[in-house]
C-alpha cells in the first residue's frame, strides 16, 4: 500500500525579528526578542511524543543593532552561534532539529549542518514580486543560491512555493522547474511544499484574496508533473479544509504536526489530529506513516552527521520511517 507521511514536531519560534518586510506576513515583530534556553527547554519538555524540533524564525535578525546588543548581553557573539546552541540543546534532549533560517551562506549552512537532520528554505517564487519589495532576503537569486549550497553540502532539504502572492500561473510553473533543475544537479531536495497564502490582519495584503482550492489542486498536479519522482509533494493540512483532493492530485506528505505548539506562522489555522488525517488517507486507499525530519530515503543513504547518528538510528526503522514505540 502506498504511503503518505507526516512528522510529529514541536515548533520553536526563536525570534520574530526579521530583516524582511513581506506584505503578507503576520509573524514579524519589531521587539528584538529571542527565546532563552529555559524557554526552549520548556517547549521541548512539553513535546513528549515528538521527535522533530522545528526551529523557525525571522531572517538575519542581527541586522539590527538592538538585536545584536541583546545577543551580546546574553553571551553570544552572533546569531548563528545562538541558533546552533539551541540545536545542540534539542539534540541533547533527544530531538532531531530541522532549521528554517532564511537565506544563509555556504559557511553558515556548514556550521549548522552537524546538529540538523534536515534544513529548509521556501523558494516562494523564482520571480520578483511586489509583495517582496521591502524584503532583501526574498530576491530569487539569493534564495536559489542558498538551496544550491545546501545541495553542495548534502543537506536533506525542504523547499516550496507560496501560492497567491501576486504571481501568475506561469510563474508557478517556472518556479517548480527551477526547483526541479536544482534537484537534478544535487539530489538533496526531499520535499516541495505547495502552500497557499492566507491573508493576515494589519498587513498590506489583508484584503487580498487567497488562492482557490481549484488553483491549489491544479498546482499540486503541475508539481507532480514537473518535479522528479523522488521529490515528495507536501501540503499543509491545517491550511486546507479537506486533504483528500490533494492526495488524489499527488500530495504525499503533510509536514510537521504538533500536539503542543500552534503553527506560529498561521496561528488562526489549528493542526488537524493525526487520527483525522489517518481516516482521510485510508479513505483514499493509502497508509499514513510517521517519518523523521530527515526523509526515509536519506536515512537509508546515511545523509546525516556523526553528531546526530545515534538519534537517527534509535528513531528510524529498517525502512527509514519513525520506529514504532
Amino acid at each position: 500500500m502506498e504511503k503518505l507521511t507526516f512528522s510529529r514536531n514541536v515548533f520553536l519560534p526563536l525570534t520574530r525579528t526579521c530583516r524582511n518586510r513581506c506584505a503578507y506576513c503576520g509573524f514579524r515583530r519589531n521587539d528584538f526578542k529571542f527565546m532563552n534556553k529555559d524557554e526552549v527547554k520548556r517547549l521541548l519538555n512539553m513535546a513528549k511524543n515528538a521527535v522533530e524540533a522545528l526551529f523557525t524564525f525571522g531572517e538575519k535578525p542581527d541586522t539590527f543593532k538592538e538585536f545584536r546588543r541583546k545577543l551580546k548581553d546574553a553571551g553570544y557573539s552572533n546569531f548563528m552561534e545562538y541558533v546552533r546552541e539551541m540545536n545542540v540543546l534539542a539534540v541533547k534532549m533527544g530531538f532531531l532539529p530541522h532549521t528554517n533560517a532564511g537565506v544563509l551562506s555556504y559557511s553558515e549552512l556548514k556550521f549548522l549542518k552537524p546538529y540538523n537532520a534536515s534544513m529548509g528554505l521556501m523558494l516562494e517564487q523564482a520571480v520578483e514580486l511586489e509583495c517582496h519589495a521591502n524584503s532583501p532576503g526574498k530576491k530569487p537569486d539569493v534564495r536559489i543560491r542558498t538551496i544550491k549550497n545546501a545541495g553542495k553540502l548534502r543537506i536533506p532539504f525542504t523547499t516550496g512555493i507560496l501560492i497567491g502572492i501576486g504571481e501568475k500561473e506561469y510563474d508557478r510553473v517556472y518556479s517548480l522547474e527551477v526547483i526541479s533543475e536544482i534537484h537534478d544537479n544535487y539530489g538533496h531536495i526531499q520535499e516541495v511544499i505547495i502552500q497557499n497564502f492566507t491573508p493576515k490582519p494589519n498587513t498590506p495584503m489583508q484584503n487580498s484574496k487567497p488562492p482557490t482550492i481549484e488553483e491549489m489542486i491544479k498546482t499540486v498536479k503541475i508539481a507532480r508533473e514537473k518535479l522528479p519522482r523522488d521529490v515528495t509533494i507536501q501540503i499543509p493540512p491545517n491550511l486546507v479544509k479537506d486533504v483528500t483532493p490533494f492526495v488524489k492530485a499527488g500530495a504525499r506528505d503533510f509536514g510537521g504536526i504538533s500536539e503542543v505548539t500552534p503553527d506560529y506562522i498561521n496561528p488562526e489555522h489549528p493542526w488537524p489530529s493525526v487520527e483525522d488525517l489517518r481516516r482521510a488517507v485510508e479513505s483514499c486507499g493509502f497508509e499514513l506513516r510517521e517519518r523523521l525530519p530527515i526523509y526515509p530515503k536519506f536515512v537509508r543513504l546515511g545523509w546525516y552527521s556523526h553528531e546526530i547518528s545515534q538519534l537517527v538510528k534509535a528513531n528510524a526503522d529498517e525502512d527509514g520511517y519513525r520506529r514504532s514505540n
